[in-house]
């Protein structure tokens, strides 16, 4: 039995929500192989560039709090 087959054989056992699940999986996998990653070539990509220095300007005071949950993160006093 190829690969393929027994991919098939065993998405046939998924509820069908499961199974569209692993369609999109396989559809990212396709999309994630057809381009190449910044780790490939060594350098982040413009858009990574851009995207990591907009965070690096990012502060937030706590305030010396540690946040425990989201909904203590969310409060708003």
């Amino acid at each position: 039995m190829t690969l393929a087959e027994v991919i098939y054989e065993k998405s046939r056992e998924l509820p069908e929500e499961k199974a569209r699940e692993v369609i999109d999986f396989i559809d990212f996998l396709k999309t994630r192989r057809a381009t190449p990653s910044s780790s490939d070539e060594g350098e982040p990509q413009p858009q990574q560039r851009e995207a990591l220095a907009r965070l690096d300007q990012v502060r937030i005071d706590f305030g010396g709090k540690p946040m425990l949950d989201r909904e203590a993160a969310n409060a708003r006093d």
